[in-house]
């Protein structure tokens, strides 16, 4: 009980802190908002007791909003909002794009057929290897490659950004 309860309002404050990101006028409040949605996501994850999902989704969205919270000050004409500006762009077909991409979901959440509940699971020491298995055989290409992308483009951007001085 205690769980679904948890599991529901740490859903419920994702959804809400996506809606903030687009209501407010700050480049820096919307990296904020965007935070606090995916690290209400994380907790949506502990609560369901996946916990290295959990744990995964906070670090990685802590590191990402902060790179991009520092590219913001870096690059944008007024990051904190004071100049007001509309965040919004294409009103209707962005909302018709949102509530069709809401009813498909439900659709499918609630006529898909889900099959059997599981019998045996394995225990929570033998999933956590599996799943290190899965990210460090197949799939470690595409992190490593990804991490030294955005490492490049991080340093790349930095220089862009720093006026020489002599």
């Amino acid at each position: 009980m205690g769980q679904a309860v948890f599991t529901g309002f740490f859903g419920a404050a994702a959804i809400w802190f996506g809606v903030v990101v687009f209501r407010t006028s700050s480049m820096v409040r919307s990296a904020l908002a965007l935070l606090f949605s995916q690290a209400a996501i994380g907790a949506m994850f502990l609560a369901m007791e996946t916990e290295f999902l959990g744990v995964l989704q906070l670090m990685m969205m802590a590191t990402e909003m902060a790179i991009m919270a520092i590219f913001m000050v870096m690059y944008m004409m007024d990051p904190g909002g004071l100049g007001g500006m509309d965040m919004t762009h294409q009103k209707r077909a962005s909302l018709v794009a949102g509530a069709l991409g809401a009813v498909a979901a439900l659709v499918v959440a609630l006529l898909a057929g889900w099959g059997p509940v599981a019998t045996r699971v394995p225990a929570a020491t033998a999933q956590v290897h599996d799943l290190g298995i899965e990210i460090m055989e197949r799939s470690m290409l595409i992190f490593e490659t990804a991490g030294v992308t955005i490492l490049t483009a991080m340093i790349a951007a930095t220089a862009i950004a720093i006026r020489r001085r002599r």
